[in-house]
């Protein structure tokens, strides 16, 4: 089963919280089959990424940031797995109205338009309730600039919660959270895995 890593809005596989945990999870966890996809800004394209990866691959757990928070919950209540979301997006639709325009994707190297429109797909997925609250991690920071953490508080209720007080929404100490995370993914460290 994989692990998958989903980055923010304009961002990618080589953010710094990516490299961290892809260093991480294939030194700890080599089993553990970490992907790190470099999705499209576009609500559509980056679905269809998704599902042609997760049904190819069904995923473990999946680790989210930001937007990439919003998506991992997406396909997590769709694949019933855990998730680990890192400061998610709650109704990206509502944010992402002002970030309208043309994006370049620095790893696809490809150009992207978001445009209003996109706003209407990601409304369409936000899963109005939760079905599955204690299959997530949310961690989050309250001083993160760009999302209010306290949406998020409300929308994961049921959710194992931890609300750091202070930081940003790049989530300040990312890696000292990597062995929960990993402990909440439900994965067997090599030296456990190889006593069974």
């Amino acid at each position: 089963m994989t692990l998958y890593y989903l980055h923010g809005f304009a961002s990618s596989s080589l953010s710094v919280k990516a490299v961290q945990a892809r260093r991480y999870f294939t030194t700890h966890y080599p089993s553990a089959d970490f992907v790190a996809l470099d999705l499209a800004y576009t609500p559509a394209e980056a679905m269809a990424q998704l599902t042609a990866a997760m049904d190819k691959a069904p995923p473990r757990a999946i680790i989210g940031s930001s937007l990439g928070g919003f998506l991992a919950t997406v396909m997590a209540e769709r694949y019933h797995c855990r998730a680990c979301l890192i400061n998610p997006a709650v109704a990206p639709h509502q944010v992402l109205a002002d970030y309208l325009g043309e994006y370049h994707h620095p790893v696809l190297q490809q150009h992207f338009t978001v445009q209003q429109s996109h706003m209407a797909e990601l409304e369409q997925l936000m899963p109005l309730q939760l079905r599955y609250p204690a299959n997530y991690l949310v961690l989050l920071q309250s001083g993160d600039e760009v999302l209010d953490y306290r949406k998020a508080v409300s929308y994961y209720r049921g959710a194992r919660q931890q609300v750091i007080k202070g930081g940003d929404h790049s989530f300040s100490g990312f890696a000292d959270y990597l062995p929960a995370i990993a402990e909440f993914c439900q994965l067997v460290p090599p030296a456990i895995a190889g006593s069974q």
